[in-house]
């Protein structure tokens, strides 16, 4: 049978200048959604969480209460926040298959990939997490399952790692408590917990980020949230985005000393070189995670006498010269700048581990999104300029 003939329009008859708009590289400034979880006043550098400010947040919350304010838009009430406390240590546990998988993995792999391994794993677990009904108690209980086992993961990666087995969770502790015993086997102090559930306040949300917008992308095609989640892990672990503060620690050792600052920063500005944990697409100020995080070390220091190495000192002679050269630019610290610092000097976890923390305290603003997506869903589909050739003939020989 000859084929029937098929109707093609030529690319060329297309005037695309008619139908595209302006192309703006990465989206900046374009909005993607309409969303009620999260804001920034760049200008004024405020950052809020459901409308409180995440000076708020740090001051009075813990991430706990945090991460149920972003699931479900208002504070809990003390009922609605032990019972959620109750929900996450009963779900600390992680299958003894996905344990069995972190183990067969390369020890030098990074946790990162590790992370965005077993989360996409879990969806074989819980088959009917699905986006049809994301107020389903099944799906509700897969989402608190998500950021319950991001810290057993983490931690178990801590330790697998260095190949020492996991340490398993402790169901009597709350979320950053937990996760430093998983991680050392020993109570932390609890000033060390404090800092930490901060830190967890501070990641746990920031808007359409580049990880987030990949959740929502793939939440978009009605996707299941482990999968979900598993882009957001994999679009953060990229050096421009969460892996920014390993560099940003990199930089530091590299740099050496305060006196070594000001060469150092003015070679790299000639070269056109990245300072690491400088600027940010969003703040025309400091990031106001980065004051917190700064400010938090200092409290610490001053109340504890702990010694910090030079990078601290380094770090605060960095953000002093460039503010001198760069303001005027709009750049100054964000979140990456200081909390790699934290981490290392005073958390004591070496630089392999950082995004992985990051991805955790995210958890909880994916989850979020997550939801929000596939409660008012339309696929993400957006178009493009072509450059390529013009319409052409196949040479037929």
């Amino acid at each position: 049978m000859p084929r029937l003939p098929v109707a093609v329009v030529p690319l060329f008859q297309f005037n695309y200048k008619k139908i595209m708009k302006e192309y703006i590289p990465g989206l900046a400034g374009v909005p993607a959604t309409k969303s009620a979880i999260s804001s920034i006043d760049g200008e004024k550098g405020i950052l809020a969480y459901r409308g409180y400010s995440i000076d708020d947040l740090v001051a009075h919350s813990s991430f706990e209460e945090t991460a149920l304010l972003l699931m479900q838009g208002e504070l809990p009430t003390p009922d609605e926040l032990s019972d959620f406390e109750d929900l996450l240590q009963k779900r600390y546990e992680v299958k003894s298959k996905i344990r069995a998988l972190l183990w067969a993995l390369p020890q030098k792999g990074h946790s990162m990939d590790v992370l965005q391994t077993a989360i996409a794993s879990m969806a074989t677990f819980y088959p009917d997490a699905g986006a049809s009904q994301p107020d389903s108690a099944y799906t509700q209980n897969a989402l608190v399952k998500i950021i319950s086992n991001m810290s057993t993961l983490v931690a178990m990666w801590t330790r697998i790692s260095r190949g020492y087995d996991p340490i398993p969770p402790s169901k009597s502790m709350g979320y950053a408590e937990n996760f430093m015993y998983m991680c050392f086997g020993e109570k932390s102090d609890d000033e060390i917990v404090k800092l930490l559930d901060a830190c967890l306040i501070l990641h746990a949300e920031h808007t359409i980020n580049a990880s987030t917008f990949s959740t929502m992308v793939t939440a978009s095609t009605l996707s299941n949230p482990f999968s979900s989640i598993a882009a957001g892990v994999g679009t953060l672990a990229g050096p421009l985005h969460g892996n920014a503060n390993e560099n940003v620690l990199v930089m530091l050792d590299e740099i050496g000393s305060p006196k070594n600052a000001r060469s150092w920063i003015e070679d790299r500005l000639k070269n056109k070189k990245v300072i690491w944990g400088m600027g940010h697409r969003e703040y025309k100020t400091k990031d106001p995670r980065a004051t917190i995080l700064e400010q938090m070390i200092k409290t610490y220091v001053n109340k504890t006498g702990h010694n910090l190495s030079e990078r601290f000192e380094t770090a605060l002679e960095v953000e002093s010269i460039c503010d001198e050269l760069l303001s005027h630019k709009g750049v100054y610290p964000n979140v990456d700048f200081y909390s790699g610092i934290l981490y290392a000097e005073l958390f004591k976890f070496t630089k392999e581990h950082f995004t992985s923390i990051f991805a955790m305290a995210r958890s909880a603003g994916w989850v979020a999104h997550w939801h929000e997506q596939v409660s008012h869903n339309k696929i993400f589909r957006p178009t493009q300029i072509y450059t390529g050739k013009d319409f052409r003939d196949y040479p037929v020989r």
